[in-house]
């Protein structure tokens, strides 16, 4: 195992994989991830599912199978992303039992068309959750305007639940609210909230590419001096936020009925500008009881040259302020930042979600 890695992983960071295909699965090659790098959970979204499925032989057989039942595009994507996501559960499950369910969760999204009804989410939730199985998963929920009710009625009916899409201190705030009144109402339905668990997906460095992109027009020295932070300033105020949020007596009355944090997890933690140091967004975003899901390049990357120096995020809350401070003082719109990248970010996974379908109907047609 890498020092580093472990050295992170005893921060409190929980070291998740952000990938997942079959491959991965009949190689054991997660497994060796789980056995030695340290990894204890994996998450997955459409486009990770897109790109598994395009390419490789892993998934033919399954498909052959499907065609010759008629099966329909739809239930085939469903009957091929569970099969995987199942497999990664059990793969995953010897972890879960060992941190007695904090970690060993695997994540599976609910259709990103649906991101904008809340019934049809709180119904394909029921579904996956009932076709996957296994209380190690968790059921990706976006963070829209409609995805809010929909995250308390699902966690209301004891379904565990990765809040995703997560940009906006204020939206993230309206999830840690939305989780709180899920839990209180799995309590009123006699639910028992340990079994309960719960994630709120923060993204990072799409938050430095909206951003950077707009210093780049405004063009000033003070302007691009800026560039490059604001993802792990926004990240490090959300932190605080939940400090503050689970420093209320409502928060207290869960807690003492058994309930368990929605620990707050770093996602798209992969550098998207290479003038970058590749692990900043490890680095700069270590804190007691915190995910921090990675892309298998950012994970070797992290175990080779990574810096785990304690705790970098709670120290830091003061510079954060001023650094979207002066943001504001710039020119830079963050209430519109944050608008535009939850708009495209569900615009990318209807896309990758389109392109999934679009692939599996051609390989249940030529198989047909």
């Amino acid at each position: 195992m890498s020092e580093i890695l472990t050295k992170l992983s005893a921060e409190g960071v929980s070291i998740w994989l952000d990938d997942l295909s079959r491959e991965r699965l009949r190689t054991g090659n997660l497994a060796d991830l789980v056995k030695n790098h340290n990894v204890v959970g994996v998450t997955s979204n459409p486009t990770i599912f897109s790109k598994a499925m395009s390419k490789g032989d892993a998934y033919d057989g399954q498909i052959r199978d499907l065609a010759v039942r008629g099966v329909g595009v739809e239930e085939a994507s469903r009957a091929l992303t569970t099969y995987d996501i199942r497999w990664a559960c059990d793969v995953l499950r010897p972890v879960y039992d060992r941190t007695e369910g904090q970690d060993g969760r695997v994540s599976l999204e609910v259709d990103p068309r649906l991101a904008l009804s809340t019934e049809e989410t709180v119904a394909e939730a029921r579904a996956l959750w009932w076709m996957v199985d296994r209380p190690n998963l968790f059921i990706k929920i976006p963070a829209t305007a409609a995805g809010l009710p929909a995250i308390t009625a699902a966690l209301a009916e004891g379904i565990s639940v990765n809040v995703t899409l997560i940009f906006s201190l204020q939206r993230y705030g309206e999830v840690i609210d939305a989780f709180f009144a899920g839990l209180e109402q799995a309590r009123a339905g006699g639910h028992d909230l340990s079994t309960i668990a719960s994630v709120a997906s923060f993204f990072v460095s799409r938050v430095d590419t909206e951003i950077d992109n707009r210093l780049e027009k405004i063009g000033s020295a003070a302007a691009k001096d800026l560039r490059g932070k604001a993802g792990v300033a926004n990240a490090r105020l959300a932190y605080a936020l939940f400090e503050e949020k689970t420093g209320t007596e409502r928060w207290r009355a869960l807690l003492a009925a058994g309930a368990r944090p929605q620990r707050p997890l770093w996602a798209s933690t992969g550098v998207k500008d290479p003038a970058y140091p590749d692990t900043m967004y490890v680095d700069d975003l270590i804190a007691p009881g915190t995910v921090n899901t990675m892309p298998e390049a950012t994970l070797h990357a992290v175990a080779d040259h990574g810096r785990p120096a304690g705790n970098t995020v709670q120290p830091f809350y003061d510079d954060a302020r001023a650094h979207m401070a002066a943001l504001a003082q710039t020119g830079v719109d963050y209430d519109d930042v944050v608008r535009v990248l939850e708009e495209e970010g569900v615009e990318k996974f209807e896309t990758s979600w389109n392109e999934l379908l679009a692939t599996i109907k051609r390989e249940l047609e030529d198989k047909a």
